[in-house]
């Protein structure tokens, strides 16, 4: 149609259709026809959306500037064209410019996803590692404050099983010929020892607990429960004595007979006094050594009334309520945020730029329809992207 043109209308046709002039060439140029396929490609990538906005636009202007006589606001329109054109070459610009900026983006969030795991993993390494020994510590800080007394109560509990195995396995004999002689059954030792020791170890503790309770009326100055207490305590004694300690006693004989040429005789008189003040003795030791510090948070412990600390223990100090767990949850959330941070960062730097390019051709469609721009452009972040109109 420029070709059979003459004069005037040459001129004319020729201004309103100048992008015919070099748009093949533009087009051929960046789709590389005849080119290597790689270099083909990085013009697709990086030409091909720049010169098909740009041959856009060349064509919207022309057919803006027909409508201009017909506009009711023409120096907002054309100021508008103008402001599009250079939204149209910022964009562009940007677009390069963006691929560095990603690939920069890309390498910055893949050292810093490799570093997460690598500090990650030697943190986990460490933990693993020095666990024991910040237990360690953390039981030592415990122990060496004011508090719970868990030495007295660890001591006491291995006293009361000591004790009660010492006395299963010098009763068991005993109690095997009295349940034969009921029964008539012969009975095994294996079948006797365990239910022995569960009830000799009630035993201990119950021992203890009585002294404790003995103990307690004793402080307040309770005449009425020292009697009772007292009274209870002296059964106890009478059973424990009889029953138990002159066993152990009993067991002891022969050496005191080997030491004294064979003329040695005890008697009973003698065994329950030795068996008493072995009562006495190790109830003495055990108690004012760890038992009397130990066995008041057992009872505390077992009636539910709660184990009371020392007022200006450290223990009563508010501490910040942090677990293992809980730790290891915020730090992971931590992480998750920091991941989801780099992946934003990463993503705008890969769609935002081609989409700003795309806007700005959208801007000078918008532009001749309605006079004015869809989009607000430059984006700075995927979120302006997602509110845009």
């Amino acid at each position: 149609m420029l070709t059979e043109a003459t004069g005037v209308w040459k001129v004319v046709l020729s201004i309103l259709f100048f992008p015919l002039f070099f748009q093949n060439e533009f087009f051929a140029f960046a789709w590389g026809v005849g080119e290597p396929w790689p270099l083909r490609l990085v013009k697709w990538l990086f030409l091909l959306p720049a010169v098909l906005a740009f041959l856009l636009a060349c064509w919207v202007t022309m057919a803006s500037l027909i409508t201009i006589p017909i506009r009711q606001n023409r120096s907002a329109f054309v100021t508008g064209l103008l402001i599009t054109w250079w939204d149209l070459g910022r964009s562009v610009f940007a677009f390069w410019g963006g691929a560095f900026r990603f690939v920069f983006y890309l390498a910055a969030a893949i050292l810093a996803v490799l570093k997460l795991i690598v500090i990650g993993a030697w943190a986990v390494l460490q933990d693993f590692i020095l666990f024991p020994f910040r237990v360690v510590k953390n039981l030592g800080e415990n122990v060496t404050k004011a508090g719970v007394p868990w030495i007295a109560v660890f001591l006491t509990l291995i006293w009361a099983v000591l004790e009660a195995a010492i006395f299963t396995y010098v009763t068991t004999p005993v109690v095997i010929d009295t349940f034969s002689n009921m029964t008539g059954n012969e009975l095994g030792e294996a079948s006797i020892r365990i239910p022995l020791f569960i009830f000799m170890l009630f035993i201990v503790l119950g021992s203890y607990a009585v002294l404790s309770t003995w103990t307690e009326a004793v402080q307040s100055k309770n005449v009425a429960a020292i009697v009772k207490i007292s009274v209870i305590e002296g059964v106890t004694l009478f059973v424990e004595v009889v029953f138990l300690y002159r066993e152990f006693v009993d067991s002891l004989v022969p050496w005191f007979a080997q030491h004294t040429s064979g003329d040695f005789e005890l008697g009973i008189v003698g065994i329950l006094l030795i068996a008493s003040l072995t009562w006495f003795g190790i109830r003495g030791i055990s108690w004012f050594l760890f038992a009397s510090h130990g066995t008041p948070t057992l009872m505390a412990v077992l009636r539910g009334s709660g184990i009371r600390v020392p007022g200006n223990s450290a223990v009563q100090k508010d501490t910040p309520a942090s677990t293992l767990i809980g730790a290891l949850w915020d730090a992971l959330k931590g992480d998750i945020n920091f991941v989801q941070k780099k992946g934003d960062e990463v993503l705008g730097a890969f769609i935002i730029p081609p989409l700003q390019v795309f806007a700005s051709a959208i801007n000078f469609l918008t532009l001749l329809v309605t006079s004015e721009h869809l989009f607000r452009l430059p984006f700075k972040s995927m979120e302006e992207v997602m509110n845009s109109k």
